[in-house]
């Protein structure tokens, strides 16, 4: 009999009807496929069988994130050349029962059935989201939310480093560090949305404070961040006081929804939009909108997919769903301009940051490479397996174009046109 690397490998181009691009390591040792490939080690035959049960991605993820199947070599080559089988197939229920037809495909699923041992379905790993409840109720979005970013402060310290800003950096020096990278980028933002001492600017999702600690001090701005996670704003209000601000920013756990207090003179959403769901997203605009003072400013920074030929095929990432963000959804550019535009805004600027997020997932998840262990005696070893594949798998991402990042400029232009906006283009890439 043929060890299980070799009949693994064999079995795999049977079912999938294309050469496997990466090596193979199984559990009796045994190797095969391409020799200068990265390796994909199979530690357990449980990993098959949760293939078996739900092929594709998520079946995939789940053998990662218990820790039964892992790659030796270059992770992000080894997401790039799986990208294609497992990622960007498409696959669908009649996908499957064409394939079913083939007798090809039948003989090698039953040799893998036979391969992978007793045809029991593993439960999921306990990091998997259990669904419950309609999409994006304030119930959901307050679960959905905390799922992701109350992992715990100290583990997001390793990951995004002191800046604690958990959106792409700016790199308009290519050379420079994570850290000044992210000042850059809220410098960015604040110069973009022309910031002045007094004005009122909301954080909708703040995070753990940074860009509104930013535009209080170094330009004099009054804000209000809001957050649904009680952990972020526990550790984002302690920097506004450990900062002298708190005169000048206020933290609150609040549903944007919910925000009743406006005026405001601006408006930043940065890296949250993506959380609000398609159904959902012509309310947010429309409630940001109402939330701005004539002439005011929304920066909304999001990412983006490309458009589907039929939009309704789309469907969410099925790993994202699961284990990072629940609910989350994206959309591609040309719909959220227009659902903006719906709601009366002006879109006055876009700027893809595409590649400067793909260098900030790199960073990141270097850092969390780099102090590996204690990220996983802060969290787990499965969680700490999701924000390594999720950081590496969306870097390739964005490297490849499958996704984009993109800021939109817009302003609520008063009943006389006038919006306030410098005749020249991107003012705020000038020197002051």
């Amino acid at each position: 009999m043929a060890d299980a690397a070799s009949r693994l490998h064999t079995l795999a181009e049977q079912l999938l009807g294309a050469p496997l691009p990466v090596r193979v390591r199984a559990w009796d040792g045994s190797q095969a496929g391409p020799p200068d490939a990265p390796t994909l080690v199979v530690h357990h035959r449980r990993a098959l069988r949760r293939l078996l049960f739900k092929p594709g991605e998520l079946g995939l993820a789940r053998a990662w994130v218990a820790g039964e199947v892992d790659v030796d070599g270059d992770l992000y080559t080894a997401l790039d050349l799986l990208s294609g089988l497992f990622w960007e197939r498409g696959e669908d229920a009649r996908t499957l029962a064409r394939a079913l037809r083939d007798p090809q495909f039948r003989s090698a699923a039953r040799g893998l059935l036979r391969l992978a041992g007793p045809p029991v379905p593993p439960a999921p790993p306990r990091e998997e989201v259990r669904r419950r409840g309609h999409l994006h109720t304030r119930r959901t979005d307050h679960r959905a939310i905390s799922h992701h970013y109350d992992v715990g402060n100290d583990f997001y310290e390793i990951v995004l480093g002191p800046s604690m800003v958990y959106s792409c950096a700016y790199w308009p020096d290519p050379g420079a560090g994570l850290e000044r990278a992210q000042d850059d980028k809220l410098e960015l933002v604040c110069r973009k949305l022309a910031l002045t001492p007094g004005q009122r600017l909301l954080d909708v999702g703040c995070g753990w404070g940074s860009l509104a600690i930013h535009a209080a001090r170094e330009h004099g701005a009054s804000v209000v961040g809001i957050t649904l996670s009680r952990e972020q704003a526990a550790y984002a209000r302690k920097r506004v006081a450990d900062a002298g601000l708190t005169d000048r920013v206020e933290i609150r756990v609040q549903d944007y929804r919910d925000v009743g207090d406006g005026p405001y003179d601006a408006i930043s959403s940065i890296g949250m939009a993506e959380h609000v769901g398609a159904e959902k997203y012509l309310a947010y605009a429309s409630d940001l909108y109402a939330l701005l003072a004539p002439g005011g400013r929304l920066l909304n920074h999001q990412i983006a997919r490309r458009p589907e030929r039929d939009e309704t095929a789309y469907h969410v990432d099925e790993f994202i769903d699961a284990y990072v963000f629940p609910d989350g959804e994206l959309a591609p550019l040309g719909t959220t301009v227009t659902l903006l535009e719906r709601a009366g805004f002006e879109v006055r600027d876009v700027e893809a940051l595409r590649e400067h997020y793909a260098l900030t997932l790199r960073h990141w998840v270097a850092r969390l490479e780099a102090d590996w262990a204690r990220a996983v005696r802060l969290t787990s070893p499965g969680r700490a397996r999701v924000w390594r594949l999720y950081m590496a798998a969306s870097a390739v991402a964005f490297e490849r174009n499958r996704i984009g990042v993109n800021q939109v400029l817009a302003v609520r232009a008063p009943e006389s046109g006038t919006s306030g906006m410098p005749l020249r283009a991107r003012a705020w890439q000038e020197t002051p």
